[in-house]
């Protein structure tokens, strides 16, 4: 299956300039959205347990569920300023279209756990920075950020220390 054939553009979204990847059309379709989730859990370190995978808002949260249910981990969704019910360790970062601040519950993450980190696409890398980031600080290890596609031309892969692993790269 080719996942790229699931995967549209969208000109000008969130705002001008933008080409917007969109994986809706993945996710409704069943082949591809198990297909996936399976082809990124199997992408996992298979010499390391990992403890917790994080989903980050909002498209990582599908995903990244399945899979921790795959990996047998707990799942941590990291949410944007203000949408997390608990007490919150903040972070901001940079988008290539503006900036931000992403969210985590103080106790999500233990200590020396470890993390995988799931996202949809792996821009210019600030928001995956922005979470191990966040892991770190916690007491947590990110033993691998992985996304569904990954736009290569914006070196978003250079600002992460982890391992990185994407099914889909444009360049």
């Amino acid at each position: 299956m080719n996942l790229e054939d699931y995967i549209r553009d969208i000109a000008d979204f969130p705002k001008p300039g933008i080409l917007f990847k969109d994986i809706t059309p993945l996710l409704s379709n069943h082949d591809a959205l198990v297909g996936c989730a399976n082809k990124l859990a199997d992408l996992s370190p298979k010499d390391i347990k990992v403890d917790k995978v994080i989903g980050i808002e909002s498209r990582g949260f599908i995903i990244g569920a399945m899979i921790a249910e795959r990996l047998q981990a707990g799942f941590v969704p990291v949410r944007k300023k203000g949408k997390l019910p608990y007490q919150v360790k903040s972070k901001d970062y940079g988008l290539e279209y503006g900036h931000d601040t992403l969210e985590i519950h103080v106790d999500a993450i233990g200590k020396g756990e470890k993390v995988l980190i799931h996202d949809d696409v792996l821009a210019t890398g600030g928001t995956a920075n922005a979470v191990c980031k966040l892991v770190e600080e916690l007491g947590g290890e990110v033993v691998q950020c992985n996304f569904i596609m990954e736009l290569d031309f914006l070196n978003g892969r250079d600002k992460l220390t982890s391992p990185v692993s994407a099914l889909v790269t444009y360049e």
